[in-house]
C-alpha cells in the first residue's frame, strides 16, 4: 500500500478579471483552499482580508488583478493581490506602527487596509516595475497569519 503524505507548503493562484465578482470569487476560492488544507480555523478572518484587498483593486484600477496565497514553513499563510496601479494606498504606505487615524464615521470606505493591518501577523505593499508615469507593473500588497502556532 502506498503512503500519500502532502507537502505542508503549497500555492494556489487566481488571476481576476476586472469585475464587481472578482471579490466573491475570491472569497469562494479562499474557503475552497483552506477547507481542502485543514486550515478551518483561519478562514473566516483570511477571506475578510482577502474581499479587503481584492475590492480595493477592483475599485482603484482598471485591470486585472492576481490573488496568490502560499502556505509557509511554521504554519504560516501569506496572501498577495497584485493589481495594475503602482500606487501603494495607506496605512500600507507606512512602516509598521505608525498610527493612523480613524476614518471619520460619516465615511463610506478607509477602514479595509485598517483591518488587514489590525488582524494580520504581517503585512506590507510594494510597488512592482519602474511606476513612472503609473505604467509600472503594478503593485503587491500582503499579508500573512498565523506561525508560531497561534492563529489570529
Amino acid at each position: 500500500m502506498v503512503t500519500v503524505v502532502l507537502p505542508a507548503t503549497w500555492v494556489y493562484a487566481l488571476r481576476l478579471p476586472h469585475d464587481p465578482r472578482a471579490a466573491r470569487v475570491a472569497r469562494m476560492t479562499v474557503r475552497a483552499a483552506l477547507n481542502g488544507h485543514g486550515m478551518h480555523e483561519v478562514v473566516d478572518i483570511v477571506e475578510l482580508l482577502t474581499s479587503e484587498l481584492v475590492t480595493n483593486a477592483y475599485r482603484h484600477t482598471k485591470g486585472p488583478a492576481s490573488l496568490r496565497l502560499t502556505a509557509l514553513e511554521g504554519g504560516r499563510l501569506r496572501v498577495g493581490v497584485w493589481d495594475s496601479s503602482s500606487h501603494i494606498p495607506a496605512p500600507f504606505d507606512r512602516p509598521p506602527g505608525d498610527r493612523m487615524p480613524a476614518a471619520p464615521e460619516d465615511a463610506e470606505g478607509g477602514r479595509g487596509l485598517l483591518l488587514v493591518r489590525e488582524y494580520a501577523s504581517s503585512w506590507g505593499g510594494w510597488p512592482l516595475g519602474d511606476g513612472l508615469l503609473d505604467r509600472g507593473a503594478g503593485k503587491l500588497l500582503w499579508f500573512e497569519v498565523g506561525g508560531r502556532g497561534d492563529w489570529c
